[in-house]
């Protein structure tokens, strides 16, 4: 397998700037996943890691070899790239194994080493039993595990996988996502994997590269990108989130706590360690993060506009009493009754100075 890395890569369609500046580093049998909203340019950067597109400028490199510059662009089937698509691409006409084994073939692999290998991947995603099937008698989950294995029996150096469950049902989705889970654990490969459904990253990736607008904002574990955002797209983005400005920012204690005012009340978040004193910033919460308070001393004053039921709990959407223009909402437990037009009392158990909004 291989590391791969993206130096100051720029890519333009028709005068529009796709990809801005990019570059990350994936290592050695990671898995990345690239998140973000449509039109980010994720889609682009799989296609030039893949060698279907050439970029204006930049370089990238699988380990210490430059396959793809302005000035070279190794083809695609040089760089021992394996692609999984969302829409399967399997042969109509072909059986499992013949689709399993096509690539195989068309290298010039011999037919007993063809079959081997084609039944070994088989095995790999549970589907040796169906390799004599054709492709219209399986369920949309069998054909993704054919296309994985269509891609493994390659034996590739890198797989890049495009948005490969969305296709697919709620409830085949989580199946598939424990089939790649275990496949990574099986094979390490080194895999990229787009998509732009952040529960399918943060279950799946290492490491998560968040885009927008042809730019990486973010690229870390997928618990700091939740709980320390670097800006206010990402604190936006990742997990319904929430921005709330505060004022007044004092230091705390040395783990790296900040006294901030938020609409008038006084509340500790957690922040860099170096943090300085401000007038002001802004902090990222989630909907979990703020709670309903027992009395108005415990939080700032809201007023409801309006509940609404998710079954585990009640979603309710208020607008604070500081700040009126800004609408919010919290997760409250069914036996806190509120409802519309009632004030209530909110405090915040857990926040993030956002360091580019301080």
């Amino acid at each position: 397998m291989v590391s791969i890395a993206l130096k100051r890569i720029t890519k333009d369609f028709a005068k529009k700037r796709v990809l801005d500046d990019v570059s990350l580093q994936v290592e050695n049998g990671e898995f990345v996943a690239i998140l973000g909203p449509s039109g980010c340019g994720k889609t682009t950067m799989l296609r030039l890691i893949a060698g279907f597109e050439q970029m204006n400028s930049g370089t990238i490199h699988f380990n210490d070899e430059i396959i793809a510059s302005p000035e070279k662009n190794l083809p695609p089937e040089k760089r021992n790239v394996g692609i999984v698509f969302q829409n399967y691409a399997l042969w109509p006409h072909m059986n499992v194994e013949q689709n399993v084994g096509y690539a195989l073939k068309i290298a010039g692999v011999s037919s007993d080493e063809r079959r081997r290998r084609s039944l070994d991947a088989l095995a790999t995603v549970a589907m040796e039993n169906f390799a004599g099937r054709a492709p219209a008698d399986l369920s949309g989950g069998q054909r993704q595990r054919v296309a994985l294995a269509r891609c493994l029996a390659a034996n590739p150096s890198v797989m890049l996988l495009d948005e490969p469950l969305a296709n697919l049902d709620v409830h085949l989705r989580a199946s598939m996502e424990r089939e790649f889970s275990d496949f990574h654990r099986r094979t390490r490969a080194t895999m990229i994997y787009i998509t732009h459904d952040q529960s399918e990253a943060m279950a799946l990736a290492d490491r998560i590269a968040v885009m927008d607008g042809g730019r990486v904002m973010q690229f870390a574990r997928p618990h700091e990108l939740y709980r320390e955002p670097r800006n206010e797209m990402v604190a936006r983005f990742i997990g319904n989130g929430l921005v709330l400005p505060v004022a007044d920012l004092q230091r705390g204690r040395a783990d790296g706590t900040v006294n901030v005012d938020i609409f008038g009340h006084r509340s500790e978040v957690r922040a860099r360690k170096d943090q300085a004193r401000l007038a002001g910033a802004s902090i990222g919460v989630h909907p979990d993060d703020l709670k309903l308070a027992d009395s108005p001393a415990e939080g700032f004053a809201a007023e409801v506009e309006r509940i609404t039921y998710r079954g585990s709990h009640v979603q309710v959407h208020f607008r604070p009493r500081h700040a009126p223009d800004l609408s919010l909402s919290l997760h409250a437990s069914h036996d806190r009754r509120v409802s519309a037009g009632d004030t209530i009392s909110v405090c915040v158990g857990d926040g993030w100075v956002i360091p580019e909004a301080a």
